[in-house]
């Protein structure tokens, strides 16, 4: 598609690549819009508990930590405001 990442944070479109591909395995997730500082996925099957929801709110911080740090302000609030029982997880990059 000619994406180049999140080049201040990961330049590496193949991880990027294969934790999207994980998140479609495991909660159906699927790429709905995509632009140079952000990507939006729709998610078929989200974690519905906090206590699912907490590992996978790790990835996203690890994924695009910006979600946490300039956002919700700790993993565990993250996780409930933005990965437990929600159909689009947003990423951005500053």
């Amino acid at each position: 598609m000619g994406w180049c990442g999140p080049t201040n944070h990961e330049n590496d479109t193949a991880l990027m690549s294969t934790v999207l591909r994980s998140w479609e395995d495991r909660f159906g997730a699927r790429v709905v819009a995509l632009g140079f500082d952000e990507l939006h996925v729709s998610v078929a099957a989200p974690p519905r508990t906090t206590a699912e929801a907490l590992p996978v709110a790790a990835e996203h911080f690890a994924f695009s930590p910006d979600n946490v740090w300039q956002g919700s302000g700790s993993i565990r609030a993250y996780a409930d405001e933005a990965v437990s029982g929600t159909n689009h997880w947003g990423f951005w990059w500053d």
